[in-house]
């Protein structure tokens, strides 16, 4: 049964995971957002007590 034999396949699993590294991690991490997040503002909002009725 050639699918016990785990030398081609082994080396097809290596070689895929080095392309996998070397080329496409550095492309998605150079990938940069055009509008950058920024704070609305940097005062905390003023927190108003619940008084209940009753």
């Amino acid at each position: 049964m050639p699918q016990l034999n785990p030398a081609p396949w082994f080396a097809i699993l290596v070689f895929s995971w080095l392309v996998f590294l070397t080329i496409v991690v550095p492309k998605t991490l150079n990938h940069s957002f055009p509008n950058e997040p920024t704070p609305q503002s940097t005062q905390t909002p003023k927190i108003t007590s619940w008084y209940w009725p009753w």
